[in-house]
């Protein structure tokens, strides 16, 4: 299918671009919150190595990897926003902080972009 190496293509940089966010927020001062700061680094760690294995063509691991993928920045977007709405582990964010709108965006779109790569990669093994 035609469609599948752009959705890859495109899920790698947003995973790409939501693992950077975290690197970046937590570079400047998100590491010093408890439970907060390196669930930071572990999103960031986790989003980059997605990112990479989605761009490896193996095909029995792609469906996997984009099901990880959606829900890794799935749980990301609801962390972000519990954080803004009631708090996550004591911690309250604003939507006026550095990269709120662009974090919620960008998870948003990998969450549907990666759903429907899943979908398609699912399809081509039946």
């Amino acid at each position: 299918m035609t469609l599948v190496w752009p959705l890859r293509v495109v899920g790698a940089l947003l995973l790409g671009a939501m693992a950077w966010i975290h690197v970046d927020l937590w570079r400047v001062g998100y590491r010093s919150i408890e439970v907060i700061g390196p669930g930071f680094l572990a999103n960031a760690v986790a989003g980059f190595v997605l990112a990479a294995l989605l761009l490896v063509p193996v095909r029995g691991l792609l469906r996997w990897v984009a099901v990880a993928g959606a829900l890794t920045a799935a749980g990301s977007l609801a962390a972000l926003v519990l954080s803004t709405t009631v708090g996550l582990f004591g911690f309250v964010e604003t939507t006026a902080a550095p990269l709120w709108w662009e974090t919620f965006w960008i998870e948003a779109g990998a969450v549907v972009v990666l759903t429907a790569l899943a979908v398609v990669a699912s399809r081509r093994r039946a």
